[in-house]
């Protein structure tokens, strides 16, 4: 179990080291500078000797008269080498964390559209942010301690050692006892270490989703809950984080105990007669000294040992993550522009982890420039046709074809630049009216995203604004009302330019005069463009080429507005429902 342990915590380490590629020098430079630090000081404690037996006893008076001089070089040097090491280390270790933040937020945008609905983004955030920073403890603290201390331990033991091996003998059998000890605690601090930073998901899980529905909170009066709420997650937390704080202030008095029990008997030995007579105020100084100078770096080291897990036990979350496979793309074929022609053949999809299919036995063919509307009751399946027509997934069974061609043969980016799409849940950036019109198309010019802004509307609420299309948005578009959000979406469609539009109740959030408006753009967008439209209001589809019902995952209806009303079937019922009035 614990070789399993050892192997795993190397192999992690290993790979974390393979991100410092091209910072190896500095890595190198920085460990020199730490060693120096290390080395300065035992220099300093080696000279304790001859200062006293040579210095103090006049049997050298000139170490005396040189005494100052040195100490002040070597304060020099140790001050020149600990800014080395630091500045450098700091260097490696942020360049490192950069690297590897980088790389998971990369391949977590990569993956695909089933990983994000299985996993909380507050856990993924907590994973961009807090994982990675206990990386940046492991890699810059816990190095530093590691080898400066290190280095310091193994040079105040050369002292001994040089000077007495007898009485230093003594103090190496305490080795086995501390290095049982720490081996404990290391497994009991990852152990402990992993389970904060399930806890610090929770917490930015939590946070998010609460900060995210404020408004919601406050109509229905649920503070106390989420206070309630917040409070259990949040004292999970404390608690685990306590346990590591007592496996730490645990460890390090009985290490130290153990040390000063090392250290008792050491004067023991010395005070005995076989011994006194062989050592003399110098050696017997240097070594005592020596051996209190070791508790500290030893301290330290079992210390150190709970930032260095936590780092390995961040750096097993994040390959974790990392390992998992992106999303595949397994199509070879190249498309520039389609040209609209769209077919289901017996398609069927059911979500990951259900047992009931989304879509069943879906069939329909769409000739290129129609005009093809969705209806039906929520969870029909009319949302999951689009997310299958851009490959957010891969249907179960069955062929979803472009222009007669299975789309799964196609280059994934190809495919998904020939929908232009609006969803009835808007998501903008917190940047730029402007911009965010232009997020499908970075290299258009700013008289084509006036254009688009104008035939959605968009100039209208935007000519009252100081900065114009300039004017920043906020967090998902949090300045703009519902219906102007929503205009800057169909913007932003227009702009693309593509030879299909996907419209998932993309007018659901516009007033009755704002829709006219839309509409109007949205006819003209459609001319020679194949167009599929979901929606409830069956007012906004009664144009559409043809209309395809919908209900529990299976096609029940397809017609024209009027062939639909002529059978008398669900399409009439529920127009006669909408417009009994």
């Amino acid at each position: 179990m614990n070789s399993q342990t050892e192997t795993t915590t190397w192999q992690n380490f290993k790979r974390l080291f393979a991100y410092t590629g091209g910072l190896r020098l500095g890595l190198g430079v920085a460990v020199f500078g730490m060693l120096g630090y290390a080395g300065i000081d035992t220099l300093f404690f080696s000279q304790l000797k001859p200062l006293i037996d040579d210095g103090l006893t006049q049997n050298n008076p000139n170490i005396l008269k040189y005494a100052p001089i040195f100490v002040l070089v070597a304060f020099l040097f140790r001050g020149i080498f600990h800014f080395i090491s630091n500045y450098l280390l700091a260097w490696v270790g942020n360049n490192l964390v950069m690297r590897i933040r980088q790389a998971l937020f990369e391949h977590i945008v990569a993956m695909p559209v089933a990983f994000h609905d299985s996993e909380s983004t507050g856990t993924l955030i907590s994973k961009i942010t807090y994982d990675t920073e206990q990386v940046l403890n492991a890699m810059s603290k816990a190095l530093v301690t590691l080898v400066r201390e290190g280095a310091f331990v193994v040079g105040l033991l050369g002292i001994m050692f040089y000077y007495s091996w007898q009485l230093s003998s003594i103090f190496i059998l305490i080795t086995p006892v501390i290095a049982v000890i720490v081996m404990v605690v290391s497994k009991r601090f990852r152990a402990v270490s992993k389970r904060i930073q399930n806890a610090m998901g929770e917490v930015t899980s939590a946070t998010e989703q609460t900060f995210n529905g404020h408004k919601v909170v406050l109509a229905f009066g649920g503070q106390e809950k989420e206070y309630s709420r917040f409070n259990k997650i949040n004292n999970n937390n404390r608690q685990q984080r306590m346990k590591l704080a007592i496996a730490k202030a645990i460890s390090v008095p009985v290490i130290q105990i153990i040390a000063s029990f090392a250290l008792a008997f050491v004067l023991y030995v010395a005070s005995l007669d076989g011994m006194i007579e062989n050592l003399t105020p110098g050696i017997f100084t240097t070594v005592v000294t020596s051996m209190i100078m070791l508790l500290r770096p030893l301290k330290l080291l079992t210390t150190i040992n709970s930032e260095f897990q936590k780092g390995m036990a961040a750096c097993v979350s994040i390959f974790a993550v990392i390992d998992q496979p992106v999303e595949q793309d397994s199509g070879s074929l190249s498309i520039d522009r389609a040209k609209g022609e769209l077919q289901f053949d017996n398609v069927s999809f059911s979500y990951q982890g259900s047992d009931k299919n989304a879509l069943t036995d879906l069939s329909f063919h769409l000739q290129p420039g129609k005009n093809m509307a969705l209806v039906g009751r929520s969870g029909s399946g009319k949302s999951t046709i689009s997310s299958l027509l851009l490959r957010f997934y891969n249907a179960t069974s069955g062929e979803v074809k472009i222009d007669g061609k299975n789309i799964s043969n196609y280059q994934l980016k190809q495919l998904r630049k020939q929908f232009a799409f609006v969803s009835q849940q808007v998501v903008l950036f917190n940047d730029s009216i402007a911009n965010n019109i232009a997020y499908g198309r970075p290299d258009a010019s700013i008289e084509e995203i006036t254009e688009a802004a104008r035939c959605a509307h968009v100039l209208e609420f935007v000519e009252h604004l100081s900065e114009g299309l300039d004017t920043n948005i906020g967090d998902n578009g949090s300045m703009l009302s519902g219906g102007q959000r929503q205009r800057v979406a169909i913007a932003r469609a227009l702009l693309c330019d593509a030879p299909f539009l996907i419209l998932d109740e993309a007018t659901s959030a516009l007033d009755t005069e704002s829709e006219r408006h839309i509409q109007d753009a949205l006819s003209y967008l459609q001319q020679n463009r194949t167009c599929i439209v979901i929606a409830h209001r069956l007012s906004t589809i009664e144009n559409a080429d043809v209309i395809v019902v919908m209900d529990q995952g299976k096609l029940i209806e397809q017609g024209s507005h009027s062939e639909l009303l002529e059978l008398d079937g669900a399409y009439a019922q529920l127009h006669k429902f909408q417009f009994s009035d």
